[in-house]
């Protein structure tokens, strides 16, 4: 039974669809100004993984993943560049799909852009106003937060806190500090679409309120997104959605949690980030996605590269095991057993039902490995077969590419001699020269070969059959 944390209730909850067998989740997503770092791969393949294993689970799903493609930010880095806005968003779009593919993350069944939803922000704005929840002053359009007395119930803090503990500007134009945008009035430089209160641009909270309701309809099941967006944004989502619909907006909330670097937490604004691209660089896309997953969603996530080398390094030795399997299992084909089969995925069920716990789900993958192992060395070649079919369907589930290893092999070792300024002729050139020096009883040179390809991340096994070597 599927449990999950609902930060709405602050307790772990028993998941029911509002419709039988059908989940609708909508989580929010980036702002297209720049490349994406460490903290938006947390809660890409946070959800990522969600999604995978509510389809796993026999849920018929619909995933709705938003672009924020007008914003401050974007107008700012576009004006600095001399460029349009859309002009930059769209650059970064497509630069976002890249990282998505370095990540190993699927692509949602929706990704709607702010920009070609202004209509149902103007409709839900007007819908407020109506309601006497939003009014107009001077061509800006302001969410009255006092009309509403159950704002702040996801965030779980009372309006007169939020103002007394607070350092809010004085701003003529709003009836209460607390009062969020829904409408700014045009400003030089700046994109703007025509309105009822004139030209102009949506605030930040209003585009998710309209695009979740038009794909999702309201209720849906599942909101999502990083802890930081608690407050305000899924806060003031929650208030223009009920506001003017007088209904629930989701059943459950999710929330990841950050990335920290020590005793920060990483993000631009500190410029103590790295991209999905440098960390790709660094050691792989996928040595990334595994340090994600090594973690609760909900916890924070530690990262440093030596982590992240350490990871590769693990990612490294199971795929070894699988091309072992791959190769043993070729030679000895065996159906697999079903009890297996089901022993290890009931495992990983277990932990992945405790509110997406892929931590447990790790645990599950390599405790299916290690029994591999076992079971290859004792040429039990069904149960073998069990372990290895269990391992593809856990690692679908968590983007881990169990179905081809040589092929994550060979890329690690592409990269691992790109990085060492190192070719495959070259080595294959040096090993022989260390085995004909070795024969010769050279053992220093054969040593000063060893160690100079080890400096350059190349490492030699020698074995019965002669020597084979790896990147690291």
């Amino acid at each position: 039974m599927l449990k999950v944390h609902d930060t709405l209730s602050g307790k772990l909850e028993e998941f029911k669809t509002i419709k039988a067998g059908k989940v609708g989740m909508y989580v929010c997503g980036v702002t297209v100004y720049d490349r994406s770092h460490i903290g938006h791969a947390r809660a890409l393949v946070a959800f990522d993984v969600i999604y995978r294993y509510l389809k796993f689970s026999g849920y018929e799903v619909t995933f709705v993943r938003n672009l924020t493609d007008v914003d401050d930010k974007i107008i700012n880095r576009a004006n600095e560049r001399g460029i349009p806005a859309k002009e930059l968003s769209e650059e970064n779009i497509v630069a976002f799909g890249e990282d998505m593919r370095v990540l190993g993350c699927e692509r949602p069944d929706l990704e709607p852009k702010a920009t070609d939803h202004i209509a149902e922000m103007i409709e839900l704005i007007r819908e407020l106003e109506e309601k006497d929840l939003a009014y107009e002053s001077a061509g800006d359009v302001y969410f009255a937060v006092d009309k509403l007395p159950a704002y702040g119930k996801l965030s779980h803090r009372r309006l007169e806190d939020m103002v007394a503990g607070s350092r809010v500007d004085v701003d003529d134009r709003k009836r209460h500090p607390m009062d969020f945008a829904l409408w700014k009035a045009s400003k030089p430089g700046e994109p703007s679409w025509e309105s009822p209160w004139g030209d102009g641009r949506p605030g930040w909270h209003i585009e998710c309120s309209a695009m979740c309701s038009k794909y999702l309809g309201q209720p849906f099941d599942i909101h999502g997104g990083g802890n930081d967006l608690v407050f305000p944004h899924h806060e003031n989502e929650i208030a223009q959605s009920e506001g003017a619909k007088g209904e629930m907006l989701a059943r459950y909330w999710l929330h990841n949690g950050m990335v920290n670097l020590g005793t920060e937490k990483m993000s631009k604004s500190l410029g103590n980030f790295m991209t999905v691209q440098e960390c790709a660089a660094e050691s792989g896309g996928e040595a990334l996605r595994y340090l994600v997953l090594g973690s609760h969603y909900r916890g924070p996530l530690d990262f440093s590269k030596e982590r992240l080398q350490e990871q590769k390094k693990v990612l490294d030795r199971f795929y070894e095991n699988l091309g072992r399997a791959d190769e043993a299992l070729a030679s000895n084909p065996a159906e697999p057993d079903t009890a297996v089969v089901e022993e290890h995925v009931g495992n990983f069920r277990e932990g992945m039902d405790d509110d997406f716990n892929t931590s447990r789900g790790l645990a599950a993958l390599h405790g299916a490995r290690s029994a591999m192992n076992g079971y290859l060395d004792a040429s039990d070649w069904s149960k073998a077969a069990g372990c290895r079919e269990a391992l593809r369907q856990i690692g679908t589930v968590l983007g881990i590419g169990v179905e081809n290893p040589a092929t994550y092999l060979e890329a690690q070792k592409q990269q691992g001699l790109s990085a060492g300024g190192v070719s495959a002729e070259e080595i294959e050139a040096l090993i022989a020269e260390r085995l004909e020096a070795r024969k010769n009883k050279n053992f220093a040179r054969a040593d000063e070969i060893r160690d100079d390809l080890k400096a350059r991340g190349v490492v030699l096994e020698d074995g019965a059959g002669g020597t084979t070597w790896k990147t690291e």
